[in-house]
């Protein structure tokens, strides 16, 4: 079973850079799909990117397209989300998930198999 452990999350002030780290482990992460998912309070949690296996394709959130950067560190067995300037409507629990399904990305979590626990971004002033 592919076990999937985030970090990285913290308490920052807006315009902040924070990387949060995905480290898989049991299977290689390379042959899954990647997503990194948020969740803010009393809100429905929705995509924020994807990777494909391979960087086949990636895939971002509108709200942070030229802001965050989702890559693979192959040799750690990582998936890296890293963000910058950040906005307080980025706070939230931050969840990686895999999917085993074939193909390019997407941001629709119903196609995520196996998840992560999650970590807290707060962006405060």
């Amino acid at each position: 079973q592919l076990r999937l452990v985030e970090s990285g999350g913290g308490l920052v002030q807006p315009g902040a850079s924070l990387t949060l780290s995905c480290v898989c482990s049991g299977l290689p992460q390379e042959h899954f799909n990647i997503g990194w998912f948020r969740q803010a309070p009393g809100k429905a949690r929705v995509a924020v990117s994807c990777i494909s296996r391979y960087d086949v394709n990636t895939q971002y959130r509108k709200s942070v397209e030229g802001r965050f950067t989702i890559r693979r560190d192959n040799a750690n067995n990582t998936v890296n989300l890293y963000m910058t300037d950040l906005k307080p409507e980025d706070t939230g629990v931050y969840t990686c998930a895999a999917s085993n399904i074939p193909g390019t990305c997407t941001l629709w979590e119903d196609k995520y198999n196996s998840w992560g626990q999650g970590t807290q971004v707060t962006v405060s002033s």
